[in-house]
């Protein structure tokens, strides 16, 4: 008999595309309606990086992406800071319209690429969620996003071989599988809600989460992006 767990995933390509557009919607308005000085508020997620800093390199990842532009060391701390820095006489405004152009029209690039830019899409959306804890926004690594983001990292850790690991969730009626053991260790598993799972796989810190469970699998063992 065939399981779920017997069907190879099948990439949806609009999905990441989906998410960058959702939290677009979401994500531009707040940061259009917030003053100045809240840009210049810390984010505890990107020790040393400010809200204006963690906007600067989304919105430059994302133009990367339509331009093409992945030379080598791309992405790393010094190419980011870069990024940063070429900013530095931008407008909080200007680096707003950068990030929403990015948001809106990154999709149709990621869906040709075969699945190599999907995590940056996860990545964008996790960093919406920074500012969001950064501003004291309720909501942060939930949201519309949340079901495409956890699909995302259900496939993506699936297809890179990570740690397996079955959580239950409350915000979906069906466990979700993450990771793939070959058969060589037994799944880990997760209680709690998603947007807690999301913090455990992208290294957020766990302060004033909720109550979860966490058995046969290292926190430390989740973080896709460490």
């Amino acid at each position: 008999m065939t399981t779920p767990a017997d069907v190879h995933d099948v990439r949806d390509p609009e999905q990441p595309g989906r998410l960058l557009t959702i939290e677009r919607d979401a994500l531009i308005p707040l940061l259009r309606r917030r003053a100045g000085e809240d840009f210049a508020r810390p984010v505890a997620a990107c020790p040393g990086w400010t809200v204006r800093d963690l906007l600067a390199h989304c919105s430059s990842a994302l133009t990367r992406v339509l331009e093409g532009r992945f030379e080598k060391g791309v992405f790393s701390p010094e190419s980011n800071e870069r990024d940063i820095a070429e900013r530095a006489g931008w407008s909080d405004a200007q680096v707003v319209d950068e990030l929403e152009r990015g948001m809106g029209a990154a999709g149709a690039v990621i869906a040709r690429a075969d699945g190599e830019l999907d995590i940056l899409a996860v990545g964008e959306w996790v960093h919406a969620g920074d500012v969001r804890e950064a501003f004291g926004e309720p909501g942060a690594y939930g949201g519309a996003g949340l079901p495409d983001a956890l699909a995302l990292l259900a496939r993506i850790t699936r297809e890179r071989g990570d740690v397996p690991l079955h959580a239950d969730l409350d915000d979906l009626d069906e466990p979700l599988r993450l990771g793939e053991s070959g058969g060589e260790r037994p799944p880990g598993r997760f209680i709690g809600d998603g947007p807690t799972l999301v913090r455990l796989y992208a290294g957020r810190p766990l302060d004033g989460a909720p109550a979860f469970e966490l058995a046969g699998v290292e926190a430390k063992e989740l973080n896709v992006f460490g």
